[in-house]
């Protein structure tokens, strides 16, 4: 078979050797997603098998809904890894500040980064970065297979659910035929969807259903009808019995209303405000949005957080930003991500 990452078997064999006789952190991003925890059990998994001492590690807790990913897997945090002197492995962070201040202090020594946002610049000693891939965990699927790694079934479900997640279960225009090649290569190998459909997407809780009524309600449409942004107060996971997990997928509903080209979602944190930005073709370039505001991500997927400012005065500059995108990507597509 056609190998589906060549460029990367040189740089994977490269880092496999620096990483030789070290233990292994394999660092994530805050508030990790599918294609995070995933990307970091399978190869840890991978590492482990070939017998490499691999821990993960992540500035914040591993998602209720993830967790089912993680039976075998413990995961760290900067207070709690073990001392050593680790060789760091970045998965799907953009920028290597992407895993905290606390684990850039403990894991400074940035052997690879494994990651596919187009805002990524290469800052790991080996850099496995590809913006054509819709998700880390689809790199590491090729890059396996390509070498002919071992992939036992809990390797499987976990890079299938990264995959499942980060291509919006298959429907965002990063997917490709690639993309499901490699889906169908991990059911091969174990991985069972119907497992993975069910702790995502039907073990919501009635906290964040509540959750969900204050940002449906706070909706508001700005640039010609174009933009579709909500705002969550300071206060509101206390009153609606939430968290801050139940905010996954929140925005998608803002950007997945007819004539809306991008949809955010802000959240009031004590002081602080974090912001997330979906559009439904990537000639928006929503990573340089946040980029104005010291965020990344993805040219249809992008966030960022910001200190010490009000939502009074961020909204008109964010809006501001936006509309500029909008304008400079001309009409909309007719085909969305």
């Amino acid at each position: 078979m056609t190998p589906r990452y060549p460029q990367f078997a040189e740089p994977w064999q490269a880092m496999v050797r620096d990483l030789a006789g070290r233990p292994i952190a394999i660092a994530g991003h805050a508030r990790p997603d599918g294609d995070c925890i995933g990307s970091q059990v399978a190869l840890a998994r991978v590492l482990r098998a070939l017998g490499h001492d691999v821990r993960c590690a992540n500035p914040d807790p591993v998602p209720r809904r993830l967790q089912f990913l993680t039976r075998d897997e413990p995961f760290f945090t900067a207070d709690t890894l073990p001392e050593g002197d680790y060789a760091a492995i970045h998965v799907d962070c953009a920028d290597h500040l992407r895993p905290g201040e606390k684990l850039q202090a403990r894991l400074p020594d940035k052997i690879a980064n494994i990651d596919h946002h187009v805002s990524n610049n290469g800052y790991a000693r080996h850099n496995l970065v590809d913006p054509a891939s819709a998700a880390a965990c689809e790199i590491l699927a090729g890059l396996f297979f390509d070498l002919d790694l071992p992939v036992d079934a809990a390797t499987a479900q976990a890079l299938y659910t990264g995959i499942l997640t980060d291509t919006g279960q298959f429907r965002f225009q990063a997917t490709t035929q690639r993309t499901f090649l490699l889906a169908a290569g991990l059911m091969g190998r174990g991985a069972v969807p119907a497992e993975a459909g069910y702790e995502l997407y039907e073990r919501e809780t009635p906290g964040k259903m509540r959750l969900l009524q204050r940002f449906l309600a706070s909706l508001r449409y700005e640039c010609g009808g174009r933009l579709c942004l909500g705002v969550l107060p300071d206060g509101v996971f206390a009153e609606t019995g939430s968290t801050t997990e139940d905010t996954e997928g929140l925005v998608d509903y803002a950007r997945a209303i007819e004539g809306v080209d991008v949809g955010v979602l802000v959240e009031e944190r004590a002081g602080a405000i974090k912001a997330s930005l979906r559009g439904k073709d990537p000639v928006y370039r929503l990573d340089r949005v946040a980029a104005r505001f010291n965020g990344g991500g993805h040219a249809c997927a992008a966030g960022l957080n910001l200190k010490n400012i009000r939502t009074d005065e961020f909204l008109p500059q964010l809006i501001a930003a936006i509309a500029e995108q909008l304008a400079a990507a001309g009409a909309p597509s007719t085909v969305s991500s």
